[in-house]
């Protein structure tokens, strides 16, 4: 399988978007917060699957680990949302990921 980039994700956030601009806010900054907030939620979706079952077991069951994947799909979904929200492109966003990878190694 390739790599899944952060312009394809987008792309498809798009269309999302698109498809139910009607019923979802829309994606401008004044909503980015909101989009924060749901993505929170999802995080804690993620960690309760995990809490719930452990590390091991979610790991190694195969349901639990759709049910995990579909949870980080949630968040990413978000997470691009909010990308989109405040308009930051994929080449922002590696500059700045890069940097601070950058920066975290000569941390200690």
């Amino acid at each position: 399988m390739a790599d899944f980039s952060i312009n394809e994700m987008q792309e498809m956030q798009k269309k999302l978007q698109e498809q139910y601009k009607d019923k979802w806010e829309p994606i401008c900054p004044e909503t980015g917060k909101n989009k924060m907030l749901w993505m929170i939620g999802e995080i804690g979706e993620v960690i309760d699957i995990v809490k719930k079952n452990g590390d091991h077991k979610t790991f190694a069951d195969i349901e639990l680990r759709k049910d995990l994947m579909e949870e980080l799909a949630d968040v990413l979904m978000y997470y691009n949302d909010i990308l989109l929200c405040y308009g930051i492109s994929a080449d922002e966003l590696k500059q700045a990921y890069t940097e601070k990878f950058e920066k975290n190694m000569k941390r200690w």
